[in-house]
């Protein structure tokens, strides 16, 4: 996949999440107001923080996509790990919101029943949600994006917490109405959860944690398998929003010349950039094979 397929699917994406939010929202807070729902009501309150998930990833994606230059050399796919990190921000905050929302309901003494119509909204929340869930999950495995990652992460949570907010409403509407607040104090409690994962995967990313171990052993064996390359002494990498860089140490003969050497680094390099669409960039290092040596770094 090339770059400009890789962000015009990380804008389509952006685009539908927005249109299908900004329905829902509206949607849930009428519902919620005529329908006498403090769950649903607190669920359009969470629609609300969504938009500012939406907009972070949006403005991640803009400036992630521009070219290197003199000032960013290497590109500015950070923009979206903060934005993730942001966006988890957003989730922890809706989650508060809920928290103050619904204990002034049920300190007021404002709990009874709900009608219909705030129970059809929470289910169709919950079907929207996860479609909307299962096709970003999809786009975020093709781009790598972590900004799609934490959008795709917050529909999954809006579509599970729908679940819960389906059973108050409904609970409430059979007459049970305590059911209503309770359903929207769990569903805050959901959504801490999901904010802490998302903002541990985003700050792993922003201080260059390692992709996966199965990662940097496949690029290992291809590195290994070109003909010149005794063998890999190092491997590491890091990622910068949809691209993955990494940082090679190879083992070649010593008495090898300069552009023998060169060579062979870009055999290397080109059978990883067919292998792995994702990665953006491959540093190589060559050390002497069978000859004493120590690597200078302050790391």
């Amino acid at each position: 996949m090339n770059r400009e397929t890789r962000f015009n699917l990380a804008d389509k994406i952006i685009s539908l999440s927005f249109w299908f939010n900004l329905t829902l929202m509206a949607t849930k807070f009428a519902a919620g107001y005529f329908g006498n729902s403090s769950a649903v009501l607190a669920d359009g309150v969470e629609s609300a923080a969504d938009f500012m998930v939406i907009l972070f990833t949006a403005i991640a994606i803009r400036i992630g996509r521009r070219p290197s230059d003199l000032r960013h050399p290497y590109g500015h796919g950070k923009a979206e790990g903060i934005a993730a990190l942001f966006a988890s921000l957003m989730i922890i905050f809706s989650g508060i919101g809920l928290l103050i929302y619904v204990w002034t309901l049920v300190s007021s003494g404002k709990v009874g029943k709900t009608h219909l119509i705030a129970v059809i909204v929470a289910l169709l929340t919950i079907l929207i949600k996860g479609y909307l869930s299962v096709i970003t999950q999809r786009v975020a495995r093709q781009t790598g994006s972590p900004a799609i990652h934490a959008l795709a992460r917050d529909h999954e949570k809006d579509a599970l917490t729908s679940i819960a907010t389906l059973i108050g409403a409904g609970g409430a509407y059979i007459g049970w109405p305590l059911l209503d607040p309770i359903a929207a104090v769990f569903t805050s409690f959901f959504i801490f959860h999901l904010a802490w994962t998302t903002a541990r995967h985003s700050t792993y990313e922003l201080m260059d944690g390692q992709p996966p171990r199965s990662f940097l052993e496949e690029v290992s064996s291809l590195s290994a398998a070109v003909s010149g390359v005794y063998k890999v002494h190092e491997i590491r990498a890091r990622r910068s929003g949809q691209y993955v860089i990494v940082d090679l140490k190879l083992e070649m003969d010593p008495n090898m010349t300069v552009k023998e050497a060169h060579e062979i680094s870009d055999q290397v390099k080109k059978r990883i950039f067919e292998h792995f669409d994702y990665v953006g960039d491959v540093m190589i290092h060559i050390n002497p094979a069978e000859e004493p040596h120590e690597d200078l770094i302050r790391l």
